[in-house]
């Protein structure tokens, strides 16, 4: 598939250079300047584009920036195609982002993400570590294979995301409606807690949406308190130690 890549941090990179492998046609953009973008498009194994013709001649746009960042894309955003499928990556930290009122108030992100952007999107790559994402694929019907959750309101998008999903090592979930994301949203079962189908799908039903945003911003106080990076592990054992019904919990 020809595949447009707004980002290229850890997130957009690794995606970016999972999806290349497996022989997408794969470009990216970044704001950071274009000898820099020229340089990581070269580490990732993809081709740099412009801000303009990141969105041409594409079937998939993934948009993996900042939550704060999103509305400065909308302008851009409302001159793709109907027909492009876009996916929202994004997760809201606070202390990263700053207080988005909406958000703040409960609605659910990629909802606002969709709306600030004024068309539709899929909420996918967002609930797994860098870490699983790049060393956590798996090939199809292997045994511990994670699953990676998606969610949003056209069925046949979902179902190209899907084969994304697949296609880089993971067993795709579908999570329901966009409104429904907020289940693999930080401080969620779902959320970072490297789950194989059964229990990602459980771990998505146990969610309680008026708890999330408390154990999202607990869990970062917790990760600041590390007298060092937190490794994946470290992470993900803090992750599931917030749920008691997490299978995986230490």
């Amino acid at each position: 598939m020809k595949i447009g890549i707004i980002g290229t941090g850890v997130i957009g990179g690794i995606i970016a250079k999972k999806l290349a492998a497996t022989g997408h046609e794969v470009k990216v953009y970044s704001s950071g300047g274009q000898q820099k973008l020229e340089e990581r498009a070269r580490e990732l194994g993809v081709k740099p584009s412009t801000k303009d013709q990141i969105i041409a001649d594409v079937e998939v746009l993934i948009v993996s920036i900042p939550t704060i960042a999103i509305p400065e894309l909308s302008v851009l955003i409302a001159k793709v195609s109907d027909k492009v499928v876009v996916i929202d990556t994004s997760n809201y930290y606070p202390f990263r982002d700053g207080e988005i009122e909406d958000l703040k108030n409960g609605k659910v992100e990629s909802v606002w993400v969709s709306e600030t952007l004024g068309r539709p999107v899929i909420k996918a790559f967002n609930n797994l570590l860098a870490h699983s994402l790049e060393y956590g694929g798996k090939p199809e019907g292997a045994k511990d294979r994670i699953a990676m959750a998606m969610s949003g309101d056209d069925q046949q998008a979902k179902e190209i995301v899907s084969t994304l999903i697949k296609d880089m090592g993971f067993d795709a979930v579908d999570a329901g409606t966009l409104a429904d994301s907020w289940r693999h949203q930080p401080g969620t079962p779902a959320y970072c807690t490297e789950l194989v189908v059964a229990e990602l799908k459980q771990a998505l039903a146990d969610g309680e949406k008026q708890e999330a945003a408390h154990l999202r911003d607990y869990a970062i106080g917790k990760f600041m308190e590390f007298s060092a990076l937190p490794t994946h592990e470290d992470v993900l054992t803090l992750n599931r130690s917030l749920f008691p019904k997490n299978p995986k919990r230490h």
